[in-house]
């Protein structure tokens, strides 16, 4: 029987190329520590990443303090 390669999966460099914030469409940085994809436009919404997968719905992410 084959055995599979344990892989250290995390947000691939493709897709955090192409992802946008969904609220503002700014630039975003991942902060793989913390689990959490940052907009670094406007409205600097913080999603979340859940089993390495990001979250990026308005309603999901944390917003800044006014």
């Amino acid at each position: 029987m084959p055995r599979h390669k344990e892989v250290d999966v995390a947000v691939s460099e493709e897709l955090l190329e192409i992802l946008i914030c969904p609220n503002c469409h700014g630039e975003v940085v991942y902060d793989e520590a913390a689990a959490t994809i940052a907009c670094q436009g406007t409205c600097r919404y913080v999603y979340p990443v859940r089993d390495d997968i990001p979250i990026m719905l308005v309603d999901e992410a944390t917003k800044p303090a006014q």
